[in-house]
C-alpha cells in the first residue's frame, strides 16, 4: 500500500499564498502611500497659491467638474511619476488606487468634521496644518496597525479609567 502524503506539498503553498499575500499587501500599501503623498503635494500648492475654497470644495465633492477634472489631472500626473512604472501597468495602478484614496480622504475628512474647520479658520497655516492631520487620519483608516491592536475611536467615545498602583 502506497503511503500518500499531502502535508508538505499543502505547507508549501500555504507559505507561497502567504508570502505573495505579504508581497501583495506591501505594495499595494506603498502605492496607496504614494498616492496619498500626490494628493496631499497638490492640495497644498492650491492652498499655498491661495485657492483654499477649490481644496475645501474638491475634498466636499462641491467643486465645478472642469476644477475637479483639473485637480485630479495633476493628482494622476504626479503620482505617475512618483511610481516610476510605465505604459498601461501604470495607468491601471493609478486608474484604481487615486479614486480609493482619494474617496477614503474624503469619508475621513466628512467625518472628523475637517471642513467645518478649515472654513472657520481661513488662513494658509491653520489649512496646511489641517490637510496634514487629514493626511494622517486617512493614513490610519487606510493602513492600520493590526500588530498593536490600536484601533480609531470616535471623538466621544469614553477612555477606559487606569488603575493607580
Amino acid at each position: 500500500m502506497k503511503k500518500v502524503s499531502f502535508l508538505p506539498p499543502l505547507l508549501q503553498a500555504a507559505r507561497a499564498t502567504g508570502l505573495r499575500a505579504w508581497q501583495t499587501g506591501r505594495l499595494f500599501q506603498r502605492a496607496v502611500r504614494t498616492a496619498l503623498d500626490s494628493v496631499q503635494d497638490v492640495l497644498r500648492a492650491e492652498v499655498q497659491k491661495g485657492n483654499a475654497q477649490l481644496v475645501v470644495d474638491f475634498l466636499s465633492n462641491k467643486a465645478l467638474p472642469a476644477a475637479r477634472a483639473l485637480l485630479l489631472e495633476r493628482m494622476a500626473t504626479r503620482l505617475l511619476v512618483r511610481l516610476g512604472l510605465r505604459g498601461v501597468l501604470a495607468s491601471s495602478v493609478v486608474g484604481w488606487v487615486l479614486p480609493f484614496v482619494v474617496e477614503q480622504l474624503i469619508k475621513v475628512g466628512h467625518r472628523t468634521g475637517l471642513f467645518e474647520k478649515i472654513r472657520t479658520n481661513a488662513t494658509v497655516t491653520d489649512t496646511l496644518r489641517r490637510l496634514d492631520e487629514l493626511k494622517q487620519a486617512t493614513w490610519k483608516a487606510l493602513a492600520p496597525d493590526h500588530g498593536t491592536g490600536a484601533e480609531v475611536l470616535p471623538d466621544d467615545t469614553e477612555l477606559p479609567r487606569q488603575l493607580s498602583a
